[in-house]
């Protein structure tokens, strides 16, 4: 039905004729004179939430010693809503050290994922993981990928409901193929080849990923706006009256192609029950299926159907689908877009603790053994793990009985002193992983942005700014899985050492920003920063925050 698919690209091709995402991925597991996998089956791998990878700081090296480069794998959990038992701490502990580099890595879709697992690890990981009661089935590739929600409790007794919720999404949205069963946990009952169909991704998938987030105003700690479909609750008289949704947000792009950009999600409409939430998101993924673009991959994504059709459009096609149309949307606002650090306590008296991992790499450094921390937490059996969306753990649902305990351990491992130390900017950080495995970084990612704001914290304390609840962002290429685009301040890699500065996204996540100079190296950041955080001190409006004044000024500037 796509008025673009004339010409399928080669990853559709590889898709259809995939045998349900199965491939030749057996074949290119026993291949022991590689530690790569198959051309075709490094595209299916990733709807098995994998991705393949090498190390590009021994590129060189490898290539000088006539070696192929080292490859490796990522694999990255499905984890709808980011909840994980003291017990399954205790397993992915044991599986990063056993089968990956030791360092667990929470992601910005509220999640954990794992690096440098070897080709022969790959199985034997997915098969530990198994017996925890975790996959990895559908965390990365063109399917729905992990539903985000607001992470921490505390926010709102309501916030049960909504973390079922996602469940309940993603369970409706994983592919029906047994593939993932058959070829990494040996099932040889499921590996009974009966005919498997899937109304919704058919034999096609989707032209691109798909992400959903479900906000509980008034935090969006999950940057609701930036996912392909944007689920808001609605709240009245202490339950939950239905949702608003939006679709089309995005944050990738490409360097030189006007016809990409990042994109916020435009509101569609309300519905008052659950039941019609699932089926509009159903039938919102149906219609991206059926007229997403196939022959582009750059231009595949939600936002460009959206745009192309006309959100009139697209609206009026979902809800036929639907056989019911949307509400004008409620009135919502969100007052901020930030994790709760320190200890808080929910309706029901539980208590959370938040605390900050610099850009969500769990691993014990220097004087510094979080890892060990939270290991030992895990091993108390007091507290569950939450993921957030902005990279960091909330230890939750801690009886009040149990509180001292859980607190001592996080005093005595330096944890709760670490967290209460870091400066408002860099509690406000997020960074992709770019350097050293990401394929597509051009520019460092989280090995560098810790290293710039200590650079940046002198030029706040200058100012009196220290304490300034700013976002700062940084993405290794413009595919934006740091998110810089929706920042006060982003930094998108265009080289090594390089990046484009963009300033005057707001706060609360609802408006992106706008590019302000482009490929600065570190002098030329710090600079230009120094003389923006001193216009800001002088110009600004009582109460004005850095984001919205940086959009004011930039509006007087043209």
């Amino acid at each position: 039905m796509s008025i673009q698919n004339n010409k399928l690209s080669p990853v559709e091709k590889i898709k259809i004729a995939s045998d349900g995402l199965r491939g030749t991925l057996k074949e290119s597991l026993m291949d022991d004179f590689t530690g790569a996998i198959r051309e075709d089956d490094q595209n299916l791998i990733k709807f098995h939430g994998i991705y393949q990878q090498d190390d590009r700081d021994r590129r060189e090296e490898r290539v000088a010693k006539k070696l192929e480069w080292l490859y490796s794998f990522m694999i990255r959990i499905r984890l709808p809503g980011g909840l994980l038992t003291p017990q399954q701490w205790m397993g992915l502990h044991e599986i990063a050290g056993v089968h990956a580099t030791g360092t667990i890595k929470i992601t910005t879709r509220q999640t954990i994922q794992l690096h440098g697992v070897l080709k022969s690890h790959l199985k034997p990981s997915l098969q530990a993981f198994n017996l925890q009661y975790l996959d990895s089935m559908a965390a990365c590739g063109d399917v729905n990928r992990n539903v985000t929600c607001t992470s921490n409790p505390s926010e709102s007794p309501l916030h049960q409901q909504v973390y079922e919720l996602a469940g309940k999404i993603s369970d409706m949205c994983l592919p029906k193929t047994k593939a993932y069963y058959e070829i990494w946990i040996d099932d040889e009952k499921l590996a009974e080849r009966k005919k498997e169909e899937d109304p919704l991704y058919q034999d096609r998938y989707l032209p691109r990923k798909l992400k959903i987030g479900i906000a509980i105003p008034p935090n969006n700690d999950v940057d609701v706006f930036i996912n392909d479909i944007a689920i808001i609750a609605v709240i009245g008289a202490d339950k939950i009256l239905g949702y608003n949704i939006a679709a089309g947000g995005g944050l990738g792009s490409t360097h030189g192609n006007n016809a990409t950009y990042a994109r916020l999600a435009s509101m569609l409409g309300f519905v008052d029950t659950e039941q019609k939430l699932l089926k509009a998101v159903y039938e919102i993924i149906t219609v991206q299926r059926d007229f997403g673009n196939r022959s582009d991959r750059k231009l595949a994504r939600l936002k460009y159907t959206i745009d192309r059709l006309g959100v009139d459009r697209y609206v009026k096609e979902v809800e036929k689908r639907c056989g019911f149309s949307f509400q004008p949307a409620k009135a919502f606002k969100f007052n901020q877009r930030k994790d709760r650090y320190g200890w808080t306590q929910n309706h029901e008296g539980k208590c959370f603790y938040t605390l900050f991992v610099e850009h969500g790499r769990v691993l014990d450094e220097k004087d510094y053994p979080l890892k060990s921390g939270l290991l030992k937490i895990a091993e108390s059996l007091k507290a569950n793990f939450r993921f957030t969306c902005n990279q960091n753990l909330i230890l939750s649902d801690i009886h009040p009985d149990d509180k001292p305990e859980i607190d001592q351990l996080l005093k005595s491992y330096g944890i709760s002193d670490y967290t209460e130390k870091a400066s408002a900017l860099r509690k406000n950080s997020v960074a992709c992983v770019a350097f050293n495995t990401c394929s597509l970084a051009l520019a460092e990612g989280q090995r560098y942005l810790p290293v710039l704001v200590t650079k940046i914290e002198p030029l706040l304390e200058k100012y009196g700014l220290l304490q300034e609840d700013i976002s700062i962002r940084m993405t290794g290429c413009p595919n934006g899985c740091g998110r810089s685009p929706n920042a006060e301040i982003g930094f998108v890699g265009t080289a090594y050492g390089r990046y484009n500065l963009h300033i005057g996204g707001d706060r609360l996540g609802m408006r992106l920003n706008t590019r302000y100079k482009e490929n600065i190296d570190e002098e030329e950041i710090l600079k230009t920063l120094d003389e923006l955080f001193g216009v800001y001190i002088k110009q600004r409006r009582a109460e004005e925050n850095f984001g919205d004044f940086s959009y004011r000024w930039l509006q007087i500037s043209k």
